[in-house]
């Protein structure tokens, strides 16, 4: 068994227009950057994509909201994308946010074949605006449904032949539930080992939820908003 392809732009070949799309990543921390590359290349459009954030202007997700690719954007912050913000108020893009918890707790829970779950956060505000309530425990909670993507688009540190993935660090966030989440997993690694050079422990994601892996390159991993101490 053997999952490697040849690149972003073969992982990719089966995307259409009108897809919906998981993007991993915190920020600008462990996003697929040759994916949205070759997505950007690709020109697919009216693409709902779902992230924790919308990426900056002229990175990540940001270069598909450039090229006017994205119909729908659903995420938890979008405050650094200037051009995100213009198409929003422009009513060019249609928006649903979602508290960051909930945002992967509906991811997890498409996962896991659950439809919906019950949460007390966002009960009182816009986000619990045509949901069921229930009283659990004396305390309000909205019910949200899952939710799942055509495709998944996950970054990882290291991977194999057969998709068993390894996160580092932050880039774990998103990337691990979202790449169980999808009818198509596609994986962009650092390195690509040989069977066996992973610890059977210390796997993140285990192959059966990828169906396709490359190993990237060039990557520029921007911080979003670099601070130091003055001297």
């Amino acid at each position: 068994m053997d999952k490697r392809v040849a690149g972003a732009d073969a992982a990719i070949a089966g995307i259409q227009n009108g897809s919906t799309i998981l993007l991993g990543g915190f920020g600008l921390c462990g996003i697929p950057e040759n994916l949205i590359a070759a997505l950007r290349k690709k020109g697919a459009t009216n693409l709902t994509l779902v992230s924790n954030n919308a990426g900056i202007d002229d990175f990540g997700i940001g270069l598909l909201l450039q090229n006017k690719q994205v119909k729908k954007m659903i995420a938890s912050y979008v405050g650094e994308n200037k051009t995100f913000e213009q198409l929003a108020i422009t009513k060019e893009i249609e928006v649903e946010l979602n508290p960051q918890g909930t945002l992967a707790e509906r991811i997890r829970c498409g996962g896991a074949g659950i439809p919906a779950f019950f949460t007390p956060t966002g009960y009182g505000t816009m986000a619990a605006e045509g949901k069921e309530v229930r009283d659990f425990n004396g305390r309000p909670h909205i019910l949200v449904p899952s939710l799942r993507g055509d495709f998944a688009f996950i970054k990882a540190y290291k991977g194999d032949r057969w998709g068993n993935l390894v996160f580092r660090k932050t880039a774990r966030n998103y990337n691990a539930i979202m790449a169980t989440a999808a009818n198509y997993t596609i994986a962009e690694v650092e390195e690509i080992v040989e069977l066996g050079k992973l610890d059977p422990d210390c796997i993140h994601t285990p192959g059966i939820f990828v169906d396709a892996i490359f190993q990237g390159s060039n990557y520029v991993k921007r911080i979003e908003r670099r601070t130091v101490r003055k001297r």
